[in-house]
Formats: C-alpha cells, sequence, structure tokens
C-alpha cells in the first residue's frame, strides 16, 4: 500500500512539473481588462519564462478594427514588447504567441479600455 502511495504522488509531481513548463502570462501593461485614459505608446507582457524572441509574436488591434502595433515585437528575457501606433477611444485586443525557451509554445488574448 505504501509503495503504490510513493509511486502516485511521483507521477502527479511529474504532472505539475510539466504543467509549469510552459510559458503563461504573468501580468501586462496596459493591465489586463483595464481602462486607460489615453491610448498607450506600448505593450509590455510579462511571462512566467524566458521567450525566444524568433518564435515570439503579438499583435494590437484598435476599436476600428486596424492594427495598431508597430514594427515587430521586443523580446528581453521573459518580457516582449511591441510599440503602438495613434488609436481612438474604444476596445483594444491584444493577441500573442510565444515559445519559451524550453521550445513549448503557448498563446492567448485579452482587451483592454481607451478612454471613458
Amino acid at each position: 500500500m505504501r509503495r503504490s502511495t510513493l509511486i502516485i504522488t511521483l507521477l502527479l509531481s511529474l504532472a505539475a512539473d510539466k504543467a509549469h513548463a510552459h510559458a503563461f502570462l504573468d501580468h501586462a501593461e496596459p493591465r489586463v481588462g483595464n481602462q486607460v485614459a489615453s491610448p498607450p505608446r506600448e505593450v509590455t507582457l510579462t511571462f512566467t519564462q524566458k521567450l525566444e524572441a524568433a518564435f515570439s509574436s503579438v499583435t494590437v488591434t484598435g476599436p476600428s478594427g486596424q492594427r495598431v502595433d508597430a514594427g515587430k515585437a521586443r523580446v528581453n528575457g521573459n518580457q516582449m514588447s511591441v510599440s503602438l501606433k495613434g488609436g481612438g477611444a474604444g476596445t483594444y485586443y491584444v493577441n500573442w504567441h510565444v515559445l519559451s525557451v524550453d521550445t513549448h509554445t503557448t498563446e492567448g488574448n485579452y482587451t483592454f479600455q481607451v478612454g471613458q
């Protein structure tokens, strides 16, 4: 009985370690779901692991439905940023796709609001 408990505990531990082997979004600026007074100059995403710059990207779409990200995303360790072109008030959509240094990919999206 004790041996089977040990084996189950070991397997659960390995599964938990594997689940943490991906780069998940830790926080963002502007924050997820936040409302800001004026359009930001950039979006910065911070992940739980370091990223591979060549295989990580972020796009930002403004209220008009047009992309407002300007240029390629910049990656530094576990942070990825992209500059933004001017945009108006409304909902902005951030879509990201990253490859962590452990070769696992993750993707996601969020929105933030500009204006009252």
